[in-house]
C-alpha cells in the first residue's frame, strides 16, 4: 500500500491553515505540519521533508512567500503551490520566477484545491517516468569531448569545452554556447552527471557553469559573468565550493 502524499501548509492565518488541513485529510493527503513563518518552514522541511508545500505568497514576517520559495528551491527542490489573495503584479511576477507548480487563489473551493494537488502529483509522476526512460528516448548522445543534440531537424555536434553554461527548464535543459542555444529533453541533474566534474559545477539549483568560461565574480559573490551580458546566479548552497575552486587574491 502506497503512503499518502505529504503536504506542508505555510500560512499565517491559522483559520485558513486549519481549514486546508481538514480538507487535505479528507482528500487523502497527509499534513506534515502547519507553520506561519518562513523560518519555521525551512526547519520543518529539513527535519520532515514534505512532498508538496502549500505556501502563502504574502507571508508575513522578515521573509515573504516568494523569498521562502527561492530558498526551498535551492535547498530542497520541493514542489510549491502558491496561495494568493489579490497579489499585486510585481509580487505575482516575482512568484513566477520561482517556477511554482500551481497557483491557488483565495478564497478557493475544495475542488480547486483538489485539482491543483492532482495536477502537481501528475506532473511529479511524469517527471519520475521521464527520468527513468530518458537515456533510451532522448535524441542526444554524449561522448568524452562532445555532445550531439537535435537542432533544426538534424543532429549537430557541440564541443563540451565550448559550453558556457546549462540552465534547467523543468524536465529540459538549455545549453548555451557563445553563438547558439540548444534544448535537450533531459533534466539538469542527468546532464550534469555526464559533464566533466573538473570543469563544470552547479552554482544554483537551475544552473551548471563551465568554470573555464567565467569572466568575473561580482563583489557580493552572488553573480557570475559569462561574457556577452550573460549573468549567472550563485546560491548560498554552492558558494563555498565555488570560492574554493577559485584562485582569489
Amino acid at each position: 500500500m502506497e503512503s499518502p502524499i505529504k503536504v506542508l501548509i505555510v500560512e499565517d492565518e491559522m483559520v485558513i491553515a486549519a481549514r486546508i488541513s481538514v480538507e487535505l485529510d479528507e482528500l487523502g493527503y497527509e499534513v506534515t505540519g502547519m507553520v506561519s513563518r518562513a523560518e519555521q518552514a525551512l526547519i520543518h522541511c529539513q527535519q520532515t521533508p514534505p512532498d508538496i508545500v502549500l505556501l502563502d505568497i504574502n507571508l508575513k514576517g522578515e521573509m515573504d512567500g516568494v523569498e521562502l520559495a527561492h530558498l526551498l528551491n535551492e535547498e530542497a527542490s520541493i514542489p510549491i503551490i502558491f496561495l494568493t489573495a489579490n497579489a499585486d503584479e510585481a509580487t505575482f511576477n516575482r512568484a513566477k520566477d520561482t517556477l511554482p507548480y500551481a497557483f491557488l487563489t483565495k478564497p478557493y473551493k475544495k475542488l480547486d484545491l483538489q485539482r491543483a494537488l492532482e495536477l502537481v502529483v501528475s506532473r511529479l509522476n511524469t517527471e519520475k517516468s521521464q527520468t527513468k526512460t530518458e537515456k533510451s528516448t532522448d535524441p542526444s548522445y554524449i561522448l568524452s569531448d562532445r555532445i550531439f543534440v537535435r537542432y533544426k531537424d538534424r543532429m549537430v555536434k557541440v564541443v563540451i569545452e565550448d559550453i558556457l553554461f546549462v540552465k534547467a527548464d523543468g524536465s529540459y535543459c538549455l545549453i548555451t554556447t557563445p553563438d547558439k542555444e540548444y534544448i535537450l529533453t533531459v533534466p539538469l541533474k542527468t546532464l550534469e552527471a555526464s559533464l566533466p566534474g573538473n570543469t563544470f559545477m552547479r552554482t544554483h539549483r537551475s544552473y551548471v557553469v563551465n568554470l573555464h568560461k567565467i569572466e568575473a565574480l561580482d563583489d557580493n559573490q552572488e553573480t557570475l559573468s559569462m561574457g556577452s551580458n550573460k549573468h549567472i546566479p550563485v546560491s548560498r548552497r554552492f558558494k563555498a565550493e565555488l570560492l574554493r575552486r577559485f584562485r582569489l587574491f
